[in-house]
Protein backbone atom coordinates (compact mmCIF):
# COMPACT_ATOMS: atom_id res chain seq x y z
CA UNK A 1 0.00 0.00 0.00
CA UNK A 2 1.37 3.20 -0.92
CA UNK A 3 1.69 5.67 2.05
CA UNK A 4 -0.02 9.23 1.17
CA UNK A 5 1.88 12.05 -0.28
CA UNK A 6 3.47 14.78 2.55
CA UNK A 7 2.16 18.03 1.36
CA UNK A 8 4.41 20.91 2.33
CA UNK A 9 3.13 23.10 4.96
CA UNK A 10 2.03 26.60 4.55
CA UNK A 11 1.70 29.04 7.82
CA UNK A 12 -1.18 31.39 7.52
CA UNK A 13 -1.05 34.38 10.88
CA UNK A 14 -3.27 36.59 10.64
CA UNK A 15 -5.78 38.22 14.03
CA UNK A 16 -8.64 37.94 11.42
CA UNK A 17 -10.81 34.50 11.63
CA UNK A 18 -12.65 35.01 8.30
CA UNK A 19 -9.07 35.30 6.26
CA UNK A 20 -7.54 32.65 7.85
CA UNK A 21 -11.10 30.54 7.51
CA UNK A 22 -10.48 31.99 3.47
CA UNK A 23 -6.56 30.88 3.26
CA UNK A 24 -7.55 27.29 4.70
CA UNK A 25 -10.05 26.60 2.14
CA UNK A 26 -8.02 28.21 -0.50
CA UNK A 27 -5.03 26.02 -0.11
CA UNK A 28 -6.02 22.94 1.67
CA UNK A 29 -5.95 20.55 -1.30
CA UNK A 30 -2.35 21.49 -2.20
CA UNK A 31 -0.67 22.26 1.42
CA UNK A 32 -0.89 21.34 4.93
CA UNK A 33 -2.82 24.95 5.95
CA UNK A 34 -1.50 25.93 9.67
CA UNK A 35 -3.17 28.99 11.10
CA UNK A 36 -3.05 31.64 13.58
CA UNK A 37 -4.28 34.45 14.90
CA UNK A 38 -1.44 35.70 17.17
CA UNK A 39 2.16 36.18 15.86
CA UNK A 40 3.42 34.48 18.56
CA UNK A 41 1.78 31.61 18.74
CA UNK A 42 2.61 31.74 15.28
CA UNK A 43 6.11 31.68 15.95
CA UNK A 44 5.80 28.45 17.88
CA UNK A 45 4.01 26.73 15.55
CA UNK A 46 6.33 27.51 13.07
CA UNK A 47 9.11 26.03 15.14
CA UNK A 48 7.43 23.19 16.00
CA UNK A 49 6.48 22.13 12.76
CA UNK A 50 9.65 22.96 11.01
CA UNK A 51 10.13 23.09 8.06
CA UNK A 52 7.01 25.25 7.36
CA UNK A 53 7.96 25.88 3.31
CA UNK A 54 5.85 29.37 3.12
CA UNK A 55 4.36 32.23 5.52
CA UNK A 56 1.92 34.24 4.78
CA UNK A 57 1.00 37.27 7.35
CA UNK A 58 -0.60 40.24 7.71
CA UNK A 59 1.36 43.49 8.05
CA UNK A 60 -1.48 44.94 10.48
CA UNK A 61 -1.61 42.72 13.82
CA UNK A 62 -1.72 43.27 17.48
CA UNK A 63 1.10 42.71 19.66
CA UNK A 64 3.53 42.44 16.65
CA UNK A 65 3.40 43.64 13.08
CA UNK A 66 4.25 41.50 10.22
CA UNK A 67 7.21 43.25 9.32
CA UNK A 68 8.78 41.87 12.85
CA UNK A 69 7.25 38.49 12.96
CA UNK A 70 8.89 37.85 9.34
CA UNK A 71 12.09 39.01 10.42
CA UNK A 72 11.61 36.93 13.46
CA UNK A 73 10.92 34.04 10.88
CA UNK A 74 13.93 35.36 8.86
CA UNK A 75 16.66 35.01 12.22
CA UNK A 76 14.82 31.29 13.32
CA UNK A 77 14.01 29.77 9.91
CA UNK A 78 15.96 31.74 7.10
CA UNK A 79 15.03 28.71 4.64
CA UNK A 80 10.99 29.55 5.09
CA UNK A 81 9.96 31.91 2.11
CA UNK A 82 7.98 34.24 3.82
CA UNK A 83 4.78 36.52 2.03
CA UNK A 84 3.46 39.48 3.42
CA UNK A 85 -0.43 41.05 3.08
CA UNK A 86 -0.45 44.74 2.77
CA UNK A 87 -2.81 47.85 1.99
CA UNK A 88 -1.93 50.90 -0.03
CA UNK A 89 -1.79 52.85 3.21
CA UNK A 90 1.06 50.03 4.55
CA UNK A 91 3.85 51.25 2.08
CA UNK A 92 6.68 52.29 4.71
CA UNK A 93 6.07 49.28 6.55
CA UNK A 94 5.75 46.79 3.13
CA UNK A 95 9.66 48.68 2.68
CA UNK A 96 10.67 47.63 6.52
CA UNK A 97 9.10 43.60 5.92
CA UNK A 98 11.62 43.17 2.85
CA UNK A 99 14.20 44.92 4.31
CA UNK A 100 14.35 43.36 8.00
CA UNK A 101 12.31 40.18 7.21
CA UNK A 102 13.85 39.66 3.61
CA UNK A 103 10.27 39.14 1.59
CA UNK A 104 9.62 37.13 -1.28
CA UNK A 105 6.84 38.62 -1.93
CA UNK A 106 4.13 41.04 -1.08
CA UNK A 107 0.47 40.73 -1.75
CA UNK A 108 -1.96 44.05 -1.66
CA UNK A 109 -5.06 43.89 -0.31
CA UNK A 110 -7.90 42.68 -1.77
CA UNK A 111 -6.18 39.71 -3.92
CA UNK A 112 -7.25 37.60 -6.54
CA UNK A 113 -6.97 33.95 -5.04
CA UNK A 114 -5.79 32.89 -8.40
CA UNK A 115 -2.82 35.31 -7.96
CA UNK A 116 -2.54 34.35 -4.44
CA UNK A 117 -1.77 30.60 -5.51
CA UNK A 118 -0.13 31.43 -8.28
CA UNK A 119 2.47 33.44 -6.00
CA UNK A 120 2.46 30.99 -3.29
CA UNK A 121 3.09 27.84 -5.93
CA UNK A 122 6.45 29.97 -6.79
CA UNK A 123 7.07 30.16 -2.99
CA UNK A 124 6.77 26.48 -2.51
CA UNK A 125 8.90 26.05 -5.45
CA UNK A 126 12.13 28.31 -4.45
CA UNK A 127 11.63 26.64 -1.00
CA UNK A 128 12.02 23.10 -2.61
CA UNK A 129 14.68 24.70 -4.57
CA UNK A 130 16.41 26.15 -1.68
CA UNK A 131 16.22 22.76 0.21
CA UNK A 132 17.96 21.04 -2.77
CA UNK A 133 20.74 23.10 -3.13
CA UNK A 134 21.20 22.98 1.04
CA UNK A 135 21.28 19.35 0.52
CA UNK A 136 23.60 19.23 -2.84
CA UNK A 137 26.05 21.68 -0.95
CA UNK A 138 26.58 19.31 2.21
CA UNK A 139 26.63 16.37 -0.29
CA UNK A 140 29.58 18.01 -2.07
CA UNK A 141 31.34 19.06 1.35
CA UNK A 142 30.63 15.95 2.62
CA UNK A 143 32.33 14.41 -0.32
CA UNK A 144 35.26 16.90 0.18
CA UNK A 145 36.39 16.00 3.22
CA UNK A 146 36.46 12.40 2.77
CA UNK A 147 38.40 13.56 -0.53
CA UNK A 148 40.57 15.94 1.52
CA UNK A 149 41.22 13.29 4.53
CA UNK A 150 42.17 10.72 1.57
CA UNK A 151 44.61 12.61 0.00
CA UNK A 152 46.00 14.01 3.18
CA UNK A 153 47.13 10.41 3.75
CA UNK A 154 48.96 9.79 0.58
CA UNK A 155 52.60 9.06 0.82
CA UNK A 156 53.20 11.49 -2.35
CA UNK A 157 53.22 15.58 -2.23
CA UNK A 158 50.45 17.02 -4.31
CA UNK A 159 50.34 20.72 -5.34
CA UNK A 160 47.13 21.39 -7.33
CA UNK A 161 48.23 25.37 -9.37
CA UNK A 162 45.55 26.93 -11.99
CA UNK A 163 46.86 28.23 -15.43
CA UNK A 164 47.60 31.68 -13.60
CA UNK A 165 49.80 30.20 -11.44
CA UNK A 166 47.83 30.20 -8.17
CA UNK A 167 48.24 27.07 -5.69
CA UNK A 168 44.49 25.90 -5.16
CA UNK A 169 45.08 22.82 -3.10
CA UNK A 170 47.93 21.57 -1.23
CA UNK A 171 47.73 17.79 0.91
CA UNK A 172 49.15 17.40 4.12
CA UNK A 173 52.55 15.68 3.13
CA UNK A 174 53.21 18.36 0.10
CA UNK A 175 52.55 20.79 3.06
CA UNK A 176 55.25 18.69 5.67
CA UNK A 177 57.66 18.09 2.69
CA UNK A 178 57.93 21.65 1.94
CA UNK A 179 57.94 22.76 5.63
CA UNK A 180 55.05 25.07 4.38
CA UNK A 181 53.45 26.90 7.92
CA UNK A 182 49.88 26.95 6.65
CA UNK A 183 47.99 25.89 3.94
CA UNK A 184 49.27 28.22 0.67
CA UNK A 185 46.18 28.20 -1.52
CA UNK A 186 45.60 31.18 -2.59
CA UNK A 187 49.58 32.15 -3.11
CA UNK A 188 51.25 31.92 -6.21
CA UNK A 189 53.81 29.35 -6.52
CA UNK A 190 56.41 31.89 -7.34
CA UNK A 191 55.90 33.03 -3.88
CA UNK A 192 55.73 29.99 -2.19
CA UNK A 193 59.12 28.71 -4.06
CA UNK A 194 60.70 31.66 -3.71
CA UNK A 195 62.17 30.87 -0.07
CA UNK A 196 65.54 30.45 -0.05
CA UNK A 197 65.29 26.84 0.86
CA UNK A 198 63.03 25.66 -1.73
CA UNK A 199 64.98 27.14 -4.85
CA UNK A 200 65.69 23.50 -5.72
CA UNK A 201 61.71 22.66 -5.87
CA UNK A 202 61.97 26.18 -8.28
CA UNK A 203 64.65 24.72 -10.62
CA UNK A 204 62.89 21.60 -10.84
CA UNK A 205 59.79 22.54 -11.86
CA UNK A 206 61.02 25.01 -14.61
CA UNK A 207 63.08 21.94 -15.56
CA UNK A 208 60.03 20.03 -16.13
CA UNK A 209 58.01 22.71 -17.71
CA UNK A 210 61.19 22.72 -20.14
CA UNK A 211 60.24 21.07 -23.78
CA UNK A 212 62.10 17.79 -23.97
CA UNK A 213 62.54 17.39 -20.31
CA UNK A 214 62.37 14.28 -18.43
CA UNK A 215 59.51 13.24 -16.75
CA UNK A 216 61.18 14.15 -13.55
CA UNK A 217 63.54 15.72 -11.65
CA UNK A 218 65.46 15.44 -8.05
CA UNK A 219 66.20 18.20 -5.96
CA UNK A 220 68.27 18.18 -2.25
CA UNK A 221 66.12 19.89 0.07
CA UNK A 222 67.44 21.38 3.69
CA UNK A 223 64.30 21.61 5.15
CA UNK A 224 62.91 21.35 8.52
CA UNK A 225 66.37 20.87 10.56
CA UNK A 226 67.23 17.76 8.01
CA UNK A 227 68.47 16.98 4.53
CA UNK A 228 66.17 14.81 2.34
CA UNK A 229 65.92 14.37 -1.31
CA UNK A 230 63.12 14.74 -2.83
CA UNK A 231 61.50 13.35 -6.50
CA UNK A 232 59.49 16.23 -8.33
CA UNK A 233 57.23 15.00 -10.96
CA UNK A 234 54.23 17.20 -13.02
CA UNK A 235 50.99 16.14 -14.35
CA UNK A 236 48.87 18.23 -16.57
CA UNK A 237 44.94 18.66 -15.60
CA UNK A 238 42.69 18.80 -18.81
CA UNK A 239 39.00 18.85 -19.08
CA UNK A 240 37.03 16.20 -21.11
CA UNK A 241 37.66 18.69 -24.08
CA UNK A 242 41.26 19.09 -24.19
CA UNK A 243 41.55 22.41 -22.27
CA UNK A 244 44.47 22.69 -19.86
CA UNK A 245 42.65 23.84 -16.36
CA UNK A 246 46.03 23.47 -14.19
CA UNK A 247 49.03 21.78 -13.13
CA UNK A 248 49.54 19.20 -10.07
CA UNK A 249 53.03 19.10 -9.19
CA UNK A 250 54.16 15.90 -7.33
CA UNK A 251 56.65 15.12 -4.60
CA UNK A 252 57.94 12.06 -3.54
CA UNK A 253 60.53 11.80 -0.45
CA UNK A 254 63.40 9.29 -1.86
CA UNK A 255 65.59 10.28 1.09
CA UNK A 256 65.07 6.41 2.08
CA UNK A 257 65.59 4.96 -1.21
CA UNK A 258 69.75 4.19 -0.96
CA UNK A 259 68.89 3.19 2.32
CA UNK A 260 66.48 0.84 1.16
CA UNK A 261 68.81 -0.99 -1.55
CA UNK A 262 71.25 -1.57 1.12
CA UNK A 263 68.28 -3.54 2.70
CA UNK A 264 67.54 -5.73 -0.16
CA UNK A 265 70.79 -6.67 -0.62
CA UNK A 266 71.48 -7.92 2.57
CA UNK A 267 67.93 -9.55 1.97
CA UNK A 268 69.16 -10.86 -1.57
CA UNK A 269 72.66 -11.99 -0.05
CA UNK A 270 70.76 -14.24 2.57
CA UNK A 271 68.35 -15.51 0.24
CA UNK A 272 71.04 -16.31 -2.57
CA UNK A 273 73.42 -18.14 0.04
CA UNK A 274 72.59 -22.14 -0.35
CA UNK A 275 75.65 -22.92 2.57
CA UNK A 276 76.89 -21.86 6.13
CA UNK A 277 74.57 -19.17 6.45
CA UNK A 278 74.89 -18.23 10.29
CA UNK A 279 78.15 -15.74 9.64
CA UNK A 280 75.60 -13.63 7.43
CA UNK A 281 73.16 -13.89 9.41
CA UNK A 282 74.69 -12.09 12.01
CA UNK A 283 76.29 -9.78 9.66
CA UNK A 284 72.73 -9.49 8.61
CA UNK A 285 71.93 -8.26 12.62
CA UNK A 286 74.54 -6.17 12.95
CA UNK A 287 74.02 -4.71 9.51
CA UNK A 288 70.23 -4.03 10.27
CA UNK A 289 71.46 -2.18 13.34
CA UNK A 290 73.03 -0.02 11.60
CA UNK A 291 70.36 1.34 9.07
CA UNK A 292 68.08 1.57 11.53
CA UNK A 293 70.51 3.53 13.11
CA UNK A 294 71.24 6.01 10.24
CA UNK A 295 67.08 6.43 9.45
CA UNK A 296 66.99 7.35 13.37
CA UNK A 297 69.93 10.09 12.86
CA UNK A 298 68.46 11.42 9.62
CA UNK A 299 65.28 13.22 11.26
CA UNK A 300 63.40 12.46 8.23
CA UNK A 301 59.59 11.39 9.40
CA UNK A 302 58.04 10.35 5.59
CA UNK A 303 56.06 7.67 5.14
CA UNK A 304 59.25 5.98 2.88
CA UNK A 305 61.52 6.23 5.98
CA UNK A 306 58.55 5.10 8.63
CA UNK A 307 58.02 2.03 6.27
CA UNK A 308 61.63 1.12 5.39
CA UNK A 309 62.49 1.18 9.31
CA UNK A 310 59.50 -1.22 10.36
CA UNK A 311 61.20 -3.86 7.20
CA UNK A 312 64.16 -3.57 8.45
CA UNK A 313 62.83 -4.72 12.37
CA UNK A 314 61.12 -7.07 10.89
CA UNK A 315 63.85 -8.11 8.98
CA UNK A 316 66.34 -7.79 12.15
CA UNK A 317 63.57 -10.11 14.33
CA UNK A 318 63.49 -12.86 12.02
CA UNK A 319 66.94 -13.42 11.63
CA UNK A 320 67.40 -13.15 15.28
CA UNK A 321 65.22 -15.68 15.86
CA UNK A 322 66.97 -18.21 13.97
CA UNK A 323 70.16 -17.66 15.52
CA UNK A 324 68.29 -18.05 18.55
CA UNK A 325 66.57 -20.83 17.75
CA UNK A 326 69.99 -22.77 15.85
CA UNK A 327 71.49 -22.15 19.52
CA UNK A 328 68.80 -24.04 21.87
CA UNK A 329 69.30 -26.76 19.25
CA UNK A 330 72.92 -27.24 19.36
CA UNK A 331 73.15 -25.83 23.55
CA UNK A 332 70.41 -27.84 24.94
CA UNK A 333 69.67 -32.12 25.05
CA UNK A 334 65.81 -30.76 25.65
CA UNK A 335 64.68 -27.48 24.81
CA UNK A 336 61.21 -26.21 24.23
CA UNK A 337 60.03 -27.87 21.48
CA UNK A 338 56.90 -25.68 21.31
CA UNK A 339 59.03 -22.75 22.20
CA UNK A 340 61.29 -23.37 19.02
CA UNK A 341 58.26 -23.66 17.03
CA UNK A 342 56.99 -20.45 17.73
CA UNK A 343 60.04 -18.98 17.35
CA UNK A 344 60.58 -20.31 13.85
CA UNK A 345 56.99 -18.68 12.99
CA UNK A 346 57.26 -15.35 14.33
CA UNK A 347 60.49 -15.75 12.17
CA UNK A 348 58.62 -17.22 9.16
CA UNK A 349 55.70 -13.90 9.38
CA UNK A 350 58.52 -11.05 10.18
CA UNK A 351 60.90 -12.00 7.02
CA UNK A 352 59.86 -9.79 3.91
CA UNK A 353 56.60 -10.83 2.42
CA UNK A 354 57.75 -12.52 -1.46
CA UNK A 355 61.30 -13.04 -0.39
CA UNK A 356 62.28 -16.92 -0.26
CA UNK A 357 63.86 -17.77 3.37
CA UNK A 358 67.78 -18.87 2.72
CA UNK A 359 67.99 -22.84 2.10
CA UNK A 360 69.23 -23.62 5.42
CA UNK A 361 67.09 -21.22 7.28
CA UNK A 362 64.19 -24.14 5.12
CA UNK A 363 66.48 -26.60 6.39
CA UNK A 364 66.22 -25.42 10.22
CA UNK A 365 62.41 -24.81 10.32
CA UNK A 366 62.22 -28.95 8.90
CA UNK A 367 64.51 -29.77 12.02
CA UNK A 368 62.33 -27.93 14.51
CA UNK A 369 59.51 -29.81 13.39
CA UNK A 370 61.24 -33.35 13.59
CA UNK A 371 62.16 -32.73 16.92
CA UNK A 372 58.37 -31.70 17.46
CA UNK A 373 57.56 -35.30 16.24
CA UNK A 374 59.77 -37.37 17.76
CA UNK A 375 61.81 -35.76 20.98
CA UNK A 376 65.09 -36.73 19.48
CA UNK A 377 67.49 -34.12 19.44
CA UNK A 378 71.13 -34.57 17.80
CA UNK A 379 72.24 -31.01 19.51
CA UNK A 380 74.08 -30.00 15.84
CA UNK A 381 74.06 -26.51 14.33
CA UNK A 382 72.14 -26.24 11.46
CA UNK A 383 73.00 -22.39 10.00
CA UNK A 384 77.26 -22.77 10.40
Amino acid sequence: MMSPAVLPKLLVVDDEEAILETMMFTFMDEYEVLTSADARVGLEILDAQAPVAVVITDQRMPNMTGSEFLAEVYARHPETVRIILTGFSDVASTVDAINDGHVYAYVNKPWEPVELQRVVRRAYEHHALTLENHRLLEELSHANRFLAAVIDRLDTGALAVDVAGVIQAANQTARETLNLPASPSGVTLSEVLAREELVPIAEAFQELVSPGEGVFEEAELQVGGGARRVRVSLETLETESAEVFGRVILFREVSHEPLRRRFYDIVSGLVECSGAVRQLLEAAVAEAAALLEEIRVSGIASPGMSELGERVQRMQTAVQNWLDVDDLIATQEYPDAQLLRDRMNIAGRRWPPGEVMPERVQRLAERVEAYYESGENSRERVLS
